[in-house]
């Protein structure tokens, strides 16, 4: 038995709260009749309707997907390039992105069913770290890296401080590979941290998220979350939130 609100958002309708809100609103429905309880339990065999379209539910299921670039953070796209679920042919569940990568940005993204975990990570207030490894234009200065360090203001408002470390660069050909660890999950955010300090990326990997790696696989490979790392991932979220 499972709290109606923890089925609709573990379905993908809706976060938590916004199930609660759809619960208590008369807009959900266990066997045909008006539910507005927040502690009403359902068990496998009811059936749970949300302004009339039924709730299938399924077991969650967690997955680690090495993005390479080139692919769509969707499940679909109109334009007809690839989606991060063509890589995922023998997944019966409708899994979908934690989050997004950039068209051209590789690397660790996480996918899922469950609504509610997906939430649960993407909170603004979720400060679980991902680590990124860039190729820039040009070599930055140490107070360049410096301001990154502190914050830099961009046009949607000042980043929180991140940890930069430079791990190599070329003088001859004027390119620099630099490691940037960030809380936030701001669109384009590590492009658009280094393009504000004029060295733009010319190629982005997300290498880490909390205690997750690419460890083990491939570009295009994927595996499946254990338990516990599943239940350290909400450990994170939840304490970050705190």
């Amino acid at each position: 038995m499972d709290r109606l609100q923890k089925v609709i958002a573990h379905a993908g309708f809706a976060s938590r709260r916004k199930a609660e809100q759809l619960i208590v609103e008369g807009k959900v429905t266990v066997n045909g009749k008006i539910i507005k309880e927040l502690g009403y339990k359902v068990s496998s065999t009811d059936k749970v309707e949300v302004n009339g379209i039924p709730v299938e539910r399924e077991e969650p299921v967690y997955f680690l997907f090495y993005k390479p670039r080139g692919v769509i953070s969707s499940v679909k796209d109109e334009k007809g390039r690839k989606v991060v679920t063509d890589f995922l042919p023998a997944i019966k569940q409708r899994v979908y992105p934690v989050g997004r990568l950039d068209y051209d940005t590789s690397g660790l993204l996480l996918l899922t069913n469950d609504g509610e975990f997906a939430n649960l990570l993407m909170h603004p207030r979720n400060e679980i770290e991902k680590v990124y490894v860039a190729k820039v234009k040009g070599i930055p200065a140490k107070e360049k890296v410096r301001s990154l360090e502190k914050g830099i203001l961009l046009e949607d408002g000042r980043t929180a401080p991140a940890k930069v470390k430079m791990i190599s660069f070329d003088k001859r050909k004027q390119t620099a590979i630099m490691e940037i660890a960030i809380h936030e999950g701001r669109n384009r955010q590590v492009r658009r941290m280094l393009e504000a300090i004029g060295h733009p990326v010319m190629k982005l990997k997300r290498e880490r998220y909390g205690f997750l790696s690419l460890q083990g696989l491939n570009v295009g490979d994927m595996r499946e979350l254990t338990p516990h790392e599943v239940k350290q991932l909400r450990t994170l979220a939840t304490a970050s939130k705190s």
